[in-house]
């Protein structure tokens, strides 16, 4: 089977996390939340850094439930940082909490955060089929808009390239290569 440029196939997760998670719809708000966390934790780095490190995160980050990470405290964010499994970047680390209070204003402005992010697509995926690495976006209008909107709504390492591949990563774009066996028709 054809995969995206990207995959490396002598990686076993890697290849199961594309074929079973990139660009699959995500609706769950606690999913959407643990996604824009791990992205912004990707900032400057591999994606597979930290698919390798995502189960750490979720344990160190109460399985990213947004309430439990809003009231962790400055010392259990420093106890954190010290945890060789995850990326110890002090600005990535508390941008979780910070984020997670965010997350939780705009689920009660708009009833979920599922409402708010899809809003931005119109509910429905924008479907593109690059042909070559080189037709891959790394940002758009809508990814700009959507991180201009975060931010102002106070989160962090939401830049508008993070987005973007929070977007792809989510399903709210599918940038299967027009080769790839995911590829909707």
């Amino acid at each position: 089977m054809k995969r995206c440029h990207w995959v490396p196939l002598d990686k076993a997760d890697y290849v199961d996390y594309h074929d079973k998670e990139w660009g699959v719809p995500v609706h769950d708000d606690r999913l959407l939340f643990e996604m824009l966390i791990l992205e912004g934790a990707q900032a400057g780095l591999s994606w597979y850094t930290i698919l390798k490190r995502r189960a750490a995160y979720r344990k160190l980050f109460k399985n990213f439930d947004p309430v439990k990470v809003s009231k962790m405290s400055d010392a259990a964010l420093e106890e954190i940082l010290g945890n060789a499994a995850i990326i110890r970047n002090r600005l990535k680390v508390f941008s979780v909490r910070k984020n997670a209070v965010a997350f939780l204003a705009i689920q009660k402005e708009f009833g979920s955060f599922d409402s708010y992010i899809w809003a931005f697509v119109k509910g429905k995926p924008v479907v593109s089929r690059p042909r070559t690495p080189s037709d891959v976006q790394a940002t758009t209008p809508v990814s700009d808009a959507l991180s201009k909107d975060l931010k102002k709504r106070g989160m962090s390492f939401v830049g508008s390239t993070i987005i973007y591949a929070y977007m792809q990563a989510i399903g709210m774009v599918d940038d299967h290569a027009a080769y790839c066996f995911k590829a909707r028709k």
